[in-house]
């Protein structure tokens, strides 16, 4: 389903995908493409059917970034009214208690880069470039950008990245972190469904609990996410699904989760 010129969201099965779809305008991030993802994002949190998010684009690239009309017409004052509801839109993904991955190939630059980073995992085509050219333009990253890349790669790539607004392949994207698997480009698409599809079929409590617990140990101490792990496991294992699970790997069945 199209919801403009910019994005397009589409279902098999459980799985969601969201395409970047305006490849003659190589995938810009503007104000109509953020209205648009924010349409896409209110209709998954109403789908208690979805299992998983794929975010993929139509073209040559995944997105060359912000648009610069759009850069040049912001101020002071739009930012202060507006920029927690951008950061907002990017920390959905993070937030989202479903898996979220993205499938990325060609051009990757600045706010496409922070729209990967609120991604659980990131599969890069073997054409893939990353760049985060902010500082170049007098600002720093504000969607996520220099708290979620310091947090994946470290302080020292993150501030090369984006202090010295250096472009890397995917190649270099895998080696430091930034992204997880690196697959020919035409595997591309099909290695995110597959794996979108797998996580998909496993007990969805197990899937939002790990989930929350992983982003919880990155931003907390150990005692806070041993903590968690004491109350997610005593819910966990309270489930009907736990059950099933078990019982059918006795039983040597497909099993059935129910959500419960």
């Amino acid at each position: 389903m199209s919801y403009g010129k910019h994005l397009s969201f589409n279902k098999d099965g459980k799985i969601g995908t969201i395409t970047l779809d305006n490849a003659n305008g190589f995938n810009l991030v503007g104000t109509d493409f953020l209205y648009e993802l924010e349409e896409i994002q209110k209709e998954i949190s109403i789908d208690k059917d979805l299992r998983g998010i794929i975010i993929n684009a139509n073209g040559d690239n995944f997105s060359a970034g912000i648009d610069l009309k759009f850069l040049k017409g912001v101020s002071s004052e739009f930012i202060m009214e507006n920029l927690v509801w951008l950061q907002n839109l990017y920390s959905f993904w993070q937030q989202l208690p479903i898996p979220v991955v993205a499938a990325i190939h060609g051009l990757c630059y600045g706010s496409a880069t922070e729209l990967i980073l609120g991604c659980d995992i990131r599969i890069a085509a073997d054409n893939a470039r990353f760049s985060i050219p902010e500082v170049r333009f007098g600002l720093s990253p504000d969607m996520g950008g220099t708290t979620r890349l310091t947090h994946l790669v470290g302080v020292g790539q993150a501030k090369r990245l984006i202090m010295g607004c250096e472009e890397i392949d995917a190649e270099e994207a895998l080696r430091i972190g930034l992204v997880e698997i690196l697959v020919k480009k035409e595997e591309l698409n099909e290695r995110a469904m597959k794996l979108a599809k797998n996580m998909a079929n496993f007990p969805p409590a197990g899937i939002r609990f790990a989930k929350k617990g992983i982003n919880l140990a990155n931003e907390s101490s150990v005692e806070a996410g041993l903590l968690f792990e004491q109350s997610q496991s005593t819910f966990c294992c309270g489930t009907e699904d736990l059950r099933e699970a078990v019982t059918a790997f006795l039983e040597k069945r497909r099993p059935i989760f129910k959500g419960r």
